[in-house]
């Protein structure tokens, strides 16, 4: 196989592209803004919109000439299908607050952090919070549910109209899964869910061709592959298992942390920690926060490139930015946003932004037990201030693929390997120079005294 077409779902933008896997080169065909529905029961995400938009992009996809079709999608996501393949209930947006509603009798239920290697995550985080309460609140649809769906094989479905459970993102801090024995949970039997999960099939499995219908409306060739799919941060992951020890960063909305063959640790639930489930099958120890979020709030989604001038003067005056805009989540619980030594502006603001994201990155790494080189996909991986700090805060080298999203080539990477490895877009190393190391110091001193004015 050499072209794959790849859907990848995420929280905030949906993309179809094409990854020649004789090149490594990623095209992205189609991009549209993943917007949530806030009217009917609750916040939703719009599937009709999406597959409309999935098939649209696919057609392009099938001009280039494809030859299979991966999907990867966000986490913490699931859909609950109906015996006719539609929707029991609409898909649930993570952010919304419902699940809260009911922590309570869901925390009486739920399996502990040593089994399921999920933290207790607010909101709809945990998906088995989101079906307890989807459940509870709308028990005569939920009758109606013949199969609970995360969110990448639901796709998988549409395309295939085969319907399959899957590991990526069944570990996906989701309360469902035992990721270091391999099956469910006691939570999904204890609730009588074993019915409502299909079989567990691997990320790289074909599934089946492509429907009838979906050739019909997108060219796509029939007898066209359809694999399984994958959870998008251990997409990101998937080029990189052979390259351990190391650690990952997959960024975008979300800025992923992932050890590979690091050393043992024990992980802290507390600090937003958690045990992912790789493309084989293995627990990955896995740390996060907001990454990408956060930076485009503190500037206000006016991203800019910051100067050497700008990058000396947040250096040299120790402008700070503290943890963290969204203290439910990140290494950081319970403490909240604000500045040291004054409010920067401008290219001054991104860069001290940029040294924030880092010095958070680097503490996720060391939470996890990460040791080797450092591996930036995605967003970050085009943003130098961030990688300069990554790199002086680990005191390791950094490899960047650049601006691009990593998910893309490794939800391609299923279908085959690459024909050839492309190096790093961008290789790194630690600065020596006293004003880098003494800001890292500095923001670790000024972090654990660290209380957010009033």
């Amino acid at each position: 196989m050499r072209r794959i077409a790849v859907l990848d779902i995420g929280k905030t933008n949906a993309k179809v592209l094409v990854v020649d896997l004789a090149t490594g080169a990623e095209e992205v065909l189609a991009r549209t803004p993943n917007a949530v529905v806030r009217e009917g029961l609750y916040p939703h995400h719009d599937l009709d919109m999406l597959w409309g938009f999935a098939l649209s992009g696919l057609k392009l996809a099938a001009a280039w000439g494809v030859d299979a079709v991966s999907i990867t999608t966000h986490g913490a996501a699931c859909v609950l299908v109906d015996a006719d393949g539609g929707l029991a209930l609409p898909m649930l947006d993570y952010e919304h607050d419902g699940p809260d509603t009911m922590s309570a009798a869901y925390d009486a239920v739920r399996p502990g952090f040593g089994e399921t290697g999920s933290p207790r995550l607010p909101l709809g985080l945990n998906v088995g919070a989101q079906v307890f309460w989807l459940s509870r609140a709308f028990p005569e649809e939920f009758a109606r549910v013949q199969n609970v769906l995360m969110l990448a094989q639901y796709w998988s479905f549409r395309l295939s109209g085969v319907a399959a459970s899957e590991a990526t993102s069944l570990g996906c801090h989701t309360d469902l899964w035992n990721p270091r024995e391999g099956r469910f949970s006691s939570l999904v039997s204890c609730m009588g869910w074993e019915g409502l999960f299909p079989p567990v099939r691997k990320a790289a499995d074909v599934l089946g061709p492509v429907l009838p219908s979906v050739a019909e409306a997108t060219g796509l060739a029939m007898g066209t592959p359809v694999l399984c799919g994958i959870h998008d941060s251990n997409a990101s992951l998937v080029p990189h298992l052979a390259e351990a020890p190391c650690g990952v960063l997959s960024t975008g909305t979300w800025m992923i942390v992932m050890a590979l063959g690091g050393r043992g640790v024990e992980l802290d639930a507390a600090r937003d920690v958690l045990v992912n489930v790789n493309a084989l099958g293995q627990p990955v120890p896995t740390a996060r926060f907001m990454g990408g979020r956060e930076m485009e709030e503190i500037m206000g989604g006016r991203i800019v490139e910051p100067s050497e001038g700008d990058l000396a003067a947040v250096l040299e005056g120790r402008v700070m930015a503290m943890p963290s805009l969204h203290p439910e989540t990140g290494p950081f619980p319970g403490k909240r946003f604000g500045w040291i030594g004054g409010e920067p502006q401008g290219g001054a603001r991104m860069a001290a932004a940029s040294f924030y994201a880092a010095l958070m990155g680097a503490e996720c790494l060391d939470l996890v037990g990460a040791e080797g080189q450092v591996i930036v996909e995605g967003s970050f991986g085009g943003n130098l201030a961030f990688l300069r700090m990554l790199a002086t805060a680990t005191g390791r080298v950094v490899h960047a693929s650049g601006a691009g999203a990593g998910t893309g080539l490794g939800a391609a990477l299923l279908a085959g390997p690459l024909a050839a490895k492309a190096a790093p877009a961008v290789e790194v190393v630690p600065e020596t120079d006293p004003l880098w190391t003494g800001y890292v110091k500095a923001w670790r001193e000024a972090v654990a005294r660290w209380t957010a004015p009033r």
